[in-house]
């Protein structure tokens, strides 16, 4: 009882400025992550080459990102979280720098997927770095503000793409990202001592794939990775999408369309802290179906082709399923094992496969037409968020 006490208190003391310095480099890396995807029939001009030949840089992105979260995450279990998100945070600022002076696309895809190797450690050792500072009960509210700047991020990250470069050189973009990340990190070198007190390094000699199998060892750990994945899918696989959706049945330009994306961040940025409150209230098995249910409802609204000013508001609404889900599979997934490094690392990376996968699969089906691509992805999660009832009852 003394220990619980203790703890308690502990946590109290801690301060949430770090939690948002850190949301902050997330925002800021999920940003540049997406803000390439309206750039390319710029970068096509620019390069003179094919709109195909440029879109490898989004893949390769998220390819080096993907991967590489299962060698940080760990990693932060032997060496600290601050190291590691410290290290991450310069690297991806140094090589956003670089980005902007490539002299051909070969160069510019070569230094993404660069980047996305050095951005990869930063949010799963957050993850792991907040399990470890504040008790499960009162975890909602830092994942809900940690998730709010990574669906911020994805949001504005692809409206700004198109906004900023329609008035200044897409170079000074790369810049400018390049610039922030910089003071973000200074920002996080101030906040070193309010880590690294109250980091739990795991010192142990297990190799990392042996914590692999030991976590992916359970049904409840297998279940949940497994809807993380699909999540991931559902959500990139629409949002890939929703700029070519605007711009067919509403005749939107490359401006227009990045304005009727912001709606997809705003909730999670308004709600995400109150949403991890909700969740930490009443129970992960009650909001996660809510989530995935919203979710599938937006997406097949959106099939059906409303007024445009329908469809920026379901695009809002998609927003807060995920905002309903996401966050909520990270809170459980903290709980697997000790090293939270090595749970979170799985966590990101079959979010990553999944955000990969997603929209590979809605363009290998979109021939189909959109509209039906739409309906088959939202059918599909509302199958899911029927079967999480079950398979989520006995989380709190």
């Amino acid at each position: 009882m003394d220990g619980l006490t203790k703890t308690s208190r502990t946590t109290a003391q801690v301060s949430m400025l770090p939690v948002y310095i850190v949301s902050l480099a997330t925002f800021i890396i999920f940003f540049q992550g997406f803000m390439v995807a309206p750039l390319l029939p710029m970068l096509s001009k620019q390069f003179t080459t094919t709109v195909r030949h440029v879109s490898f840089i989004e893949p390769a992105y998220l390819l080096g990102y993907g991967l590489f979260t299962l060698v940080y995450a760990p990693l932060s279990d032997r060496f600290g979280r601050f190291r590691i998100i410290a290290f991450c945070l310069f690297v991806f600022s140094l090589l956003t720098l670089l980005t902007a002076f490539v002299n051909g696309i070969n160069q510019m895809i070569f230094l993404r997927l660069l980047t996305g190797i050095g951005a990869a450690g930063v949010a799963p050792t957050t993850i792991s770095w907040i399990s470890d500072t504040y008790p499960y009960e009162k975890r909602g509210h830092a994942l809900g503000i940690f998730f709010g700047s990574m669906a911020g991020g994805t949001a504005f990250g692809s409206s700004a793409g198109a906004l900023i470069t329609s008035f200044v050189s897409w170079r000074w973009l790369f810049v400018g990202v390049a610039a922030i990340g910089l003071v973000i990190f200074m920002l996080t070198l101030r906040q070193k001592n309010n880590f690294e007190k109250r980091e739990a390094v795991a010192k142990t000699k297990d190799s990392i794939l042996r914590s692999f199998h030991t976590i992916l060892s359970t049904e409840r750990a297998r279940y949940t990775y497994f809807y993380v994945l699909v999540n991931g899918m559902f959500h990139s696989g629409v949002f890939a999408w929703l700029g070519y959706f605007f711009y067919k049945n509403y005749g939107l330009n490359e401006r227009q369309i990045g304005l009727a994306l912001l709606g997809y961040g705003i909730p999670g940025l308004l709600f995400g802290p109150l949403l991890g409150r909700l969740a930490d209230r009443y129970g992960r098995n009650k909001i996660i179906p809510i989530g995935l249910f919203l979710g599938a409802v937006s997406v097949l609204l959106l099939s059906q082709n409303f007024s445009l000013a329908a469809s920026c508001l379901l695009v809002a609404l998609l927003s807060f399923g995920f905002d309903l889900s996401h966050p909520l599979f990270a809170a459980i997934v903290t709980t697997f094992s000790s090293k939270k490094g090595a749970a979170t690392g799985l966590f990101a990376f079959f979010l990553f496969s999944g955000y990969g996968l997603g929209s590979l699969v809605l363009s290998l089906i979109v021939d189909i037409g959109l509209d039906k691509a739409f309906k088959l992805f939202g059918a599909g999660i509302l199958v899911a968020a029927v079967f999480s009832i079950a398979v989520f009852r006995k989380e709190k």
